[in-house]
């Protein structure tokens, strides 16, 4: 054995990033640069809302390929001295003139992907001025200085921004060279990882809106809503000026779930959020503890616990201003309890199986489910904490620059989250309606230990999000994993129910699942009758954290090695 060894312990069991601790603040972000932003407004004297709205107006620039400040932005806040958490509705609305006729007269069969026909209201700017005027304590001017001096002087090209599969400049320069000329001429030639990439059109929108009197109106009913309409116009869309005015950000009561000592708190029902508290109600009813983690039992039960819940995400869940939700039922004790008894542990279930939430019995009869006709992008996420106790959760995303142009005069391309509409049946509780709000992946997370403020924590994913914040959560709340040992361990995620985004399309039985499971694992689940997807090691979610300990004081932080791994962005988390 070497005598000059500064180990000698395997270290396998170690995780890559250690502890983040500290006593006075805490950010976790997709980039270094938002959660040195939110870092700065801390020790200047800001607290965790202030931090968080000037991390994700930097992400908004630095990630163009995951989250724009066109797209949305839904949040979860806990105020020090309070023990409830207050959700703010980011989501974008859909314009007046936005109607299944309307798109079928199109020749459309679905709400498109990308492009100015599924463009909304954005929200992400009124959800987060809205956040910062309520509980921050510093004016915009402040918190979106270091976004603007970022876009004017320019910021270093990442790995994720250039290279991302589907989402980075060099996959899009051939649309963006032959039908998006804004977006060409930002973004073209594609940039070397590395060069300085600046951004003056946002820059100048950033200082008008900052220099404004009242920021929401001078973005919904000013100068930006005027450019936005003029471009929508332009492009034969929908989203006129009259929509931009109109909008509201609502501010509402989270949903939420006691499980043991933890209480999770999750957006109301037009997220999938609730599905994560579904689907952890259903591996309530088992024996976690004899179970253990990383078990083909658990994760076996994983998957047949997310495929229930989330039939019943496809069936029920929509905007309740316009679609009636059995909200109490979904989330009951008793439904979990007769859901959970259809799970058959040695063996996987190919069925879309939703509940009849309205009647609280276990299944929904055949003839009343809302299965899409085909059965058989990205995000970003920011938390912060301050040694007040106040806690932000912030899932900034859409109007990504593989989806829509950038609006030239202004910097920044618009949403495209209409695509999460359904065309019909018309009784669907997705279906697109004027001002209505498309449900969403998106699904920031807020979580309380014997009833007082725990962790703030998100992810990006799509329809993955919330598996894979229901796994980490597990790993926190079931199996007392620390947070770095529970970002880094092993995930999977189940493609088996239709997806949010046209055209809707799923992969029944589907599993994609990390190879660190073990091979042992992965047969099990193959004899039982899963059909996996073996993923690269290191590409099943991307995790943040920010953590806080009302007894001791104690902040901490963790961000998920995913982030370069895969390729998407610089994951980052600082505490101190």
């Amino acid at each position: 054995m070497s005598r000059r060894a500064y180990r000698i312990l395997p270290t396998e069991s170690r995780t890559f990033h250690p502890r983040l601790m500290g006593t006075r603040g805490a950010v976790a972000a997709n980039s270094n640069l938002s959660a040195d932003a939110g870092a700065d407004v801390l020790k200047a004297g800001g607290n965790a809302i202030d931090a968080a709205v000037a991390a994700c107006f930097v992400e908004g620039l630095v990630n163009p390929q995951m989250h724009t400040i066109g797209g949305e932005c839904p949040i979860l806040v806990r105020l020090a001295g309070e023990s409830r958490v207050i959700a703010v509705n980011g989501n974008m609305a859909a314009p007046a003139n936005a109607t299944p006729e309307a798109f079928r007269a199109r020749g459309l069969a679905d709400i498109p992907d990308s492009g100015i026909l599924a463009a909304g209201v954005p929200a992400a700017f009124g959800a987060l001025v809205t956040a910062l005027q309520k509980w921050g304590t510093m004016p915009l001017a402040e918190v979106i200085a270091p976004v603007i001096e970022l876009a004017k002087q320019g910021f270093p090209v990442s790995e994720g921004l250039r290279n991302q599969h589907k989402y980075g400049i060099a996959p899009m320069q051939e649309r963006f060279a032959a039908e998006w000329p804004g977006s060409a001429k930002l973004y073209l030639p594609v940039p070397e990882v590395g060069a300085r990439l600046r951004n003056p059109a946002l820059a100048r929108t950033f200082e008008y809106l900052a220099a404004a009197k009242d920021p929401l109106t001078a973005f919904y009913k000013g100068e930006v809503a005027a450019e936005i309409a003029k471009f929508s116009r332009e492009k034969d869309g929908f989203l006129a000026r009259e929509d931009l005015a109109a909008f509201e950000t609502k501010i509402e009561a989270p949903a939420s779930l006691r499980l043991g000592d933890t209480e999770l708190f999750k957006t109301g029902f037009w997220s999938q959020g609730p599905a994560e508290l579904q689907t952890l109600a259903l591996m309530w009813q088992f024996d976690l503890d004899a179970i253990g983690f990383g078990t083909p039992d658990y994760c076996h039960l994983l998957i047949e616990a997310m495929k229930l819940a989330y039939a019943d995400r496809e069936q029920y869940y929509g905007d309740p201003a316009f679609a009636k939700v059995p909200a109490d039922a979904l989330l009951s004790t008793q439904y979990a309890k007769q859901r959970a008894a259809l799970i058959d542990m040695k063996r996987a279930s190919l069925e879309l199986r939703p509940g009849d939430a309205w009647k609280g019995a276990a299944l929904l009869p055949e003839n009343e489910k809302l299965t899409p006709k085909d059965w058989g992008p990205g995000t970003v996420h920011v938390d912060a904490v301050d040694a007040k106790g106040n806690m932000a959760s912030f899932t900034p995303s859409g109007a990504w620059i593989s989806s829509a142009e950038v609006i030239e005069p202004l910097g920044f391309p618009l949403s495209v989250r209409m695509m999460t509409f359904y065309l019909g049946p018309a009784h669907h509780p997705n279906v697109v309606a004027p001002g209505k709000r498309p449900r969403t992946t998106l699904t920031p997370s807020m979580a309380f230990r014997n009833g007082k403020p725990w962790m703030a924590f998100g992810t990006m994913g799509g329809d993955n999000q919330g598996q894979w914040l229901l796994q980490f959560y597990l790993c926190r709340a079931a199996f007392g994993m620390s947070i770095p040992e529970a970002i880094e361990a092993p995930r999977l995620s189940s493609e088996h129910t239709p997806g949010f985004f046209a055209p809707h399309a799923s992969e029944p039985n589907r599993v994609r699942i990390e190879p660190r499971f073990g091979a042992k694992v992965l047969d099990e689940l193959r004899r039982r009758g899963h059909d996996l997807d073996v993923a690269p090691d290191w590409s099943e979610g991307f995790v943040s954290c920010a953590a806080f300990d009302a007894d001791t004081g104690l902040i901490e932080a963790g961000c998920d090695p995913r982030g370069s791994k895969s390729e998407c962005f610089p994951s980052f988390a600082i505490a101190w």
